[in-house]
């Protein structure tokens, strides 16, 4: 990718949060640059982060929240410095649209599905009436309503949890957005729903070329929709690089203890593998590698200084003590080792169950 593909630019953004008369800093100086058209997963545990950093992409960060330093850049324009709801209301939508993890936390339940799809074309596409109506129908056919013109004028409590969320989705893209946020969209509902969610997402994503920035607690979600994962671990981006380099070439310790606790590779009459421990309070300075306490294979220097940023290739890089030339040399555990083959074998058992 090049400097022209890319969509947004964020340098060393931190967020704080001042609770009780104490701060709390949610987001650790992370940079990260987004391309256009590309998939972009953050993962991590819930806590970490995921959904405060993508939060200050539209402006909508709790009162008490702040950004203290750091920039991101989109358009030509620096998205920290806007502090008018005025000036959000043009991005906010329009610009970047975010679906969420509850449906039904984002529709209206008094008015119409119709109308709250109305509403969102006459505001972002500057178009009304009959036309307004046979958009949003022709959006709820996109996103897979059956019946969509006589459903048009049902209430969400007449909907299933699926198909509120692909409402919500005919929503995002009735705003004709350039980014798309999708936070958790698929946590609420059963594993059927889940895969029909996902391949509707990526089918719109490849049909209006929108960016992605798909934010997960599960790696077996990031496998079938990214190109490239961020893996995020108490506010900070520990490693990032494309789907291929951190499924089959991961270097964190955090993002080994990711995979590992991946159902698939779960053993009939074994304990699924859990990541010991809990992670740090954000209250508190973090001294070192934040994942030190909970990390197997720590070092006396995890716990005093913090890791340098290594370059593992053009598209892979990690924060761990673990890359340094000094540091002893650490086979990743035996669980994810040869990883490609064990989701191949896991592929071939769900399709055989599928037939």
């Amino acid at each position: 990718m090049t400097d022209e593909n890319k969509i947004i630019e964020v340098k060393n953004i931190s967020v704080q949060f001042r609770v009780r008369n104490r701060l709390l800093t949610a987001i650790r100086d992370i940079s990260i640059d987004l391309y256009d058209g590309e998939v972009l997963a953050i993962v991590g545990e819930s806590g970490s982060g995921k959904s405060v950093f993508t939060k200050t992409f539209t402006g909508m960060l709790e009162a008490n929240g702040e950004i203290p330093t750091g920039s991101i850049l989109y358009n030509g324009k620096d998205l920290v410095q806007i502090k008018s709801n005025d000036e959000w209301s043009k991005i906010r939508g329009g610009e970047i649209a975010t679906i969420f993890q509850d449906p039904m936390t984002s529709l209206n339940p008094i008015l119409t599905i119709g109308k709250q799809i109305v509403e969102v074309i006459e505001k972002h596409q500057k178009v009304k009436g009959r036309a307004a109506k046979q958009i949003a129908i022709d959006l709820m056919n996109k996103v897979g309503i059956p019946d969509s013109e006589k459903r048009f004028n049902d209430y969400p409590f007449e909907y299933s949890g699926g198909m509120r969320q692909r409402i919500v989705i005919a929503i995002a893209l009735a705003c004709k957005p350039k980014i798309l946020i999708c936070d958790e969209p698929t946590t609420a509902l059963d594993v059927t729903i889940q895969a029909q969610i996902l391949d509707l997402i990526r089918s719109l994503q490849e049909e209006y070329h929108f960016t992605t920035i798909f934010i997960t607690h599960d790696l077996g979600v990031v496998a079938n929709i990214a190109d490239k994962v961020a893996v995020m671990y108490a506010g900070e981006i520990v490693e990032y690089g494309t789907v291929d380099d951190i499924f089959f070439d991961p270097k964190h310790p955090y993002t080994w203890s990711l995979l590992s606790s991946l159902p698939q590779l779960g053993q009939r009459g074994e304990e699924l593998f859990s990541i010991p421990g809990t992670p740090p309070s954000l209250f508190k300075e973090i001294k070192g590698d934040a994942f030190a306490p909970r990390n197997p294979y720590s070092m006396k220097i995890d716990f005093e200084l913090a890791p340098p940023k290594v370059q593992v290739s053009e598209t892979h890089w990690a924060k761990t003590w673990l890359l340094d030339e000094r540091a002893p040399k650490i086979e990743k555990p035996e669980i994810i080792q040869n990883l490609h083959e064990k989701m191949l074998l896991v592929s071939k058992k769900d399709n055989k169950r599928g037939k």
